[in-house]
C-alpha cells in the first residue's frame, strides 16, 4: 500500500494513524509514504519506521498566474515522480489524505490503474479532494456534512483516524510528564504543526490577563519559539513558573488530555484530536488560502456545543474569551461532554478495513 499527503500535520497524521491499525491487523501489509519534498513529511514519517519518497508538489490556488503556471509544472514534474515511484512499487491500493502533496500521487495512481482510496479530513473539501474524488474508487469522509459536496455513492462516513496515543494518554500521567501540576487550570495554545504568528503575537499580549487565570502550555511554532522564550525568561519569576513555551511537541496527546481549555487553529486535525481527548477549545480559523476549510471546521464544532470560534481580528479580545470560559466550570463540561461525543474510535481501523476491501 501507498500512503499519500502532506504539507501539514493534519494530511500526514492520518495516514499515519491507519499505518498504525493497519500493523495492528491480522494481514502483513508493505507500505511506503510518498510526501512532498522540503516539507514536515519526512520527518512526521521517518520515526514510524515506514520507508518515505519525496516528490514535487505545490498549491495551485495561489495568488499570482505566474506561480500558478510555476506550481502546475511542479505538480507535473511530481506526478512523473510518483508515476515512476508507483512502476517501481507496484501497490495493491493508494490511500491519499488531501492536499496538494496528495495530489501527484493520486494523479499517477489512475495513469497507473490502480485502486484509490481519498481520505477527507475537513468538513469541506478543497481543491485537491474534489480533484481527487474523480478519480477514487472509495472516499471517506470525517463528517455526514460533506457527502453534500462528493459523490454519495462511492462515499463512506467514517470519522477522524487518531492515533492510538490518544486513547491511552491518561491526565495525572500526561501532567507529570510535562512539568504541570494536577490542581491548576491548564490553556493548551498551539497552532497546530506550524505554529500561528498572529495567535502567538496575541498571546504574549495579553500573556498577564491569562496567566492570572491559569497556567499556559504554549505550543509556538519552531519558527517563533526564540522570540516567544525571550518574552517568557523577561516575566517575573512567579509568572515564568505558569508559562511552558515550547517549540515543537510531539506529545499532543498528552498535552491536550492535561489541558482544561485549548486556544487553536482549526486545521482538520480539530475534527479527531479533540474529541478524542474530549477538550472544548477556542478556535481561530486560518485567514489564509485555506482559511474556508478551517472556518468550516471550527464552526462545525462550535454547531456541536464544543467550540467557540473566534475570527482572527477579534484576537485582541482572546484573554477575555478564556477568562470567561475558565471560570465558567459548568460550561467547559458541557463542552467537553459535546466533544466526546463526536469522537470515532474505530476511525482507523474503519480506513483500514476499506484499503484491504479495495486491495483485495
Amino acid at each position: 500500500m501507498v500512503l499519500a499527503g502532506g504539507g501539514t500535520g493534519g494530511h500526514v497524521y492520518p495516514a499515519l494513524a491507519v499505518a498504525e491499525a493497519l500493523a495492528d491487523g491480522p494481514s502483513a501489509h508493505e507500505l511506503l509514504y510518498i510526501g512532498a519534498r522540503g516539507r514536515m513529511d519526512e520527518g512526521l514519517v521517518k520515526p514510524t519506521g515506514i520507508p518515505f519518497e519525496a516528490v514535487r508538489a505545490a498549491p495551485i490556488r495561489v495568488s499570482s498566474p505566474l506561480a500558478a503556471l510555476r506550481n502546475a509544472a511542479t505538480l507535473l514534474a511530481g506526478t512523473v515522480q510518483a508515476w515512476i515511484a508507483l512502476r517501481r512499487f507496484r501497490p495493491d491500493v493508494v490511500f491519499a489524505t488531501g492536499g496538494y502533496a496528495s495530489v501527484p500521487v493520486g494523479l499517477a495512481a489512475r495513469s497507473r490503474r490502480r485502486p484509490l482510496v481519498v481520505y477527507l479530513p475537513d468538513v469541506t473539501p478543497g481543491w485537491a479532494v474534489r480533484l481527487l474524488a474523480s478519480l477514487a474508487t472509495v472516499i471517506a469522509t470525517t463528517t455526514d456534512q460533506s457527502l453534500l459536496q462528493l459523490p454519495a455513492r462511492k462515499s463512506r462516513v467514517v470519522g477522524y483516524p487518531v492515533r492510538g496515543d490518544f486513547w491511552s494518554a491518561r491526565r495525572s500521567d500526561a501532567r507529570t510528564r510535562l512539568g504541570l501540576p494536577q490542581d491548576e487550570l491548564v490553556l493548551l495554545v498551539t497552532g497546530a504543526s506550524q505554529g500561528a504568528r498572529s495567535m502567538n503575537r496575541a498571546v504574549v499580549e495579553q500573556l498577564d490577563g491569562l496567566l492570572a487565570s491559569c497556567r499556559v502550555l504554549h505550543v509556538t511554532g519552531l519558527s517563533d519559539e526564540k522570540e516567544v522564550r525571550k518574552v517568557r525568561d523577561a516575566l517575573p519569576e512567579p509568572m515564568q513558573e505558569r508559562y511552558h513555551v515550547i517549540g515543537f511537541l510531539d506529545d499532543m496527546p498528552g498535552a491536550m488530555v492535561a489541558a482544561d481549555l485549548a486556544l487553536m487553529r482549526s486545521g482538520a486535525s480539530v475534527l479527531g484530536e479533540l474529541p478524542a481527548a474530549g477538550l472544548p477549545a477556542v478556535l481561530v480559523p486560518g485567514v489564509y488560502a485555506a482559511g474556508h476549510n478551517q472556518r468550516d471546521n471550527a464552526q462545525f464544532l462550535a454547531e456541536q456545543g464544543a467550540a467557540v470560534v473566534l475570527e482572527n481580528e477579534q484576537l485582541d479580545k482572546l484573554s477575555d474569551v478564556i477568562r470567561e470560559l475558565l471560570a465558567d466550570e459548568s460550561r467547559r463540561r458541557s463542552m467537553a461532554e459535546a466533544m466526546r461525543k463526536l469522537a470515532r474510535p474505530n476511525a482507523a481501523k474503519d480506513i483500514a478495513r476499506i484499503l484491504e476491501e479495495v486491495a483485495a
